[in-house]
């Protein structure tokens, strides 16, 4: 990128007008994709994604403050949380930044991220509860390095990870490394081109809207950008001040009966239903797309998810748009019914495997070579003059076509929300430690150590994978650990052990 082109680039942030919002204070760390596949072009419109976000947040070092880690091959930080505490001189770092390279290296970024740049000495402020820990990534491929167990413990650690991808981006990764819910934590565009589409989407998340400020409005407030409109219930119309409501008359006419029929639109006279609004009387109703379920505030609509409402497949589940299809697990084959799951026929008879012996067998006797010597590690199969070499069930054939390794079912794709297992043909989940495994045998709920049995005898409070006990007020722990007496008697107890040596029970 040349000094002209960082100058106009600079310029035209500059000159364009965006309202700030006054955001909760964050701790905010970009981490930022700039491998060989994104074009200098691209990295360019990612860039004004990022200054885009930063010129619609509050900026200060009593507000947000931003940090930037730059990853390819290997991971650089450009600036730390405590660099920069004004928006002008953010900007203007932002526009320096240059890509690396090669190479997509997107756990060890975020591990960085972790240990450098979410840090006291960085500038994170880790004493406060009220700052939140917000990391956004921005790739346009797959990871070259695990993902999955670097970015549970960002988040362990309190970091909320959002994750954007790109183009050939890699969403079941992106799936992996960021915070749930994944509606609100994944994002997806087609091209660099129109990521600056998603700055309104993190300015709903990270802003504080005006109506959340305060406002009059005698019903429903709505935002505006920095400032808020007044909306009123269905069946009310807004007074002339724009703040109060006034229930609405309804004009008549004549139906073909020639009875009087009030009529009216509340849809058309304003609404708050995301997708479709239907007229019920005086009032309405919202109704969802085709794939989507009504949330319920009867308002907002969310993808449905066909697999979570019940299903026929045998072994695996994906939802495809309105419906789902059945995959089956590696080593399986769908049947026909596109249900159920049969092992893969290894058979040399049955197999597609063309050149075994049965095929001459009608017209010349076979020559099995495999019993005159072979170096195959498993199972050798005869093949005219000569044999090749095959693996058993959860193996495959190394590049020397004889020896055989297991395979890596948990690489291949799995649905463990924590942690993938090998098990012989197959693979299990499991949990980190302080989670237990739900029923669905994928997902983890936080472990509830009291819930499952304590001997405390007044309060039990979790703590990490086990728990600890605390009195009622007025009463002390004993020594023990587990029961309490009251303080006065506790000082009592204390001074007897002082003075005889001897523990009362």
């Amino acid at each position: 990128t040349t000094k002209k082109s960082k100058a106009a680039f600079t310029a035209a942030r500059q000159s364009s007008t965006r309202t700030n919002c006054r955001n909760r204070p964050i701790d905010l760390v970009f981490i930022i994709d700039s491998s060989r596949s994104v074009r200098p072009a691209e990295f360019e419109k990612a860039k004004e994604f990022l200054v885009d976000m930063v010129d619609s947040l509050a900026i200060g070092s009593d507000a947000t403050r931003v940090g930037l880690v730059n990853y390819a091959s290997t991971v650089q930080i450009e600036f730390l949380l405590n660099t920069y505490s004004d928006k002008s001189h953010v900007k203007q770092a932002l526009a320096r930044v240059e890509p690396l390279a090669s190479g997509t290296m997107t756990g060890m970024a975020i591990k960085t991220a972790m240990d450098k740049a979410f840090t006291m000495e960085a500038g994170a402020r880790a004493g406060s509860a009220s700052i939140a820990k917000v990391a956004i990534i921005v790739t346009d491929g797959r990871p070259q390095d695990k993902v999955e167990e670097v970015s549970a413990s960002a988040r362990a650690a309190g970091i909320e990870i959002y994750a954007v991808g790109v183009d050939r981006a890699d969403v079941a990764s992106l799936r992996l490394m960021a915070s749930q819910p994944y509606d609100d934590h994944v994002f997806y565009v087609e091209t660099y081109g129109v990521i600056e589409k998603l700055t309104s989407k993190f300015r709903e998340t990270l802003c504080l809207e005006p109506c959340a400020q305060g406002h009059n409005c005698q019903h429903i407030c709505v935002n505006s950008g920095d400032s808020y409109n007044c909306k009123c219930r269905p069946g009310y119309i807004l007074n002339l001040d724009k703040k109060t409501c006034s229930r609405k008359s309804l004009y008549h006419k004549l139906n073909k009966q020639g009875m009087v029929k009030a009529c009216s639109d509340p849809c058309a006279r304003g609404n708050d239903c995301q997708h479709i609004c239907i007229n019920s009387d005086d009032s309405y109703t919202c109704k969802c797309r085709v794939g989507y379920v009504l949330n319920a505030d009867q308002k907002t609509c969310s993808r449905s998810d066909p697999c979570a409402h019940g299903h026929d497949c045998q072994h695996t589940c994906v939802n495809s748009d309105d419906s789902y299809i059945c995959k089956c697990r590696v080593g399986y084959v769908l049947n026909p019914d596109k249900k159920t799951c049969s092992r893969e026929n290894l058979d040399p008879y049955t197999s597609d495997v063309s050149w075994f012996c049965f095929r001459v067998c009608f017209v010349e006797l076979c020559s099995d070579t495999c019993p005159q010597g072979h170096d195959c590690q498993h199972i050798c199969f005869s093949t005219g003059d000569s044999y090749m070499c095959k693996c058993k069930m959860g193996y495959i054939l190394n590049p020397d076509q004889k020896t055989c390794s297991r395979l890596d079912f948990c690489a291949k794709g799995h649905d463990c929300q924590h942690i993938c297992v090998h098990s012989d043909d197959s693979y299990l989940c499991e949990c980190h430690v302080g989670y237990v495994l739900n029923a669905d045998q994928k997902t983890c709920s936080s472990s509830d150590a009291c819930a499952q049995g304590h001997d405390c005898q007044h309060i039990c409070v979790n703590s990490g994978n086990s728990y600890i006990c605390k009195c009622r007020v007025g009463y002390v722990l004993n020594v023990d650990q587990k029961t309490c007496s009251r303080k006065k008697d506790f000082a009592n107890s204390i001074w007897h052990v002082v003075r005889t040596g001897v523990t009362e029970t």
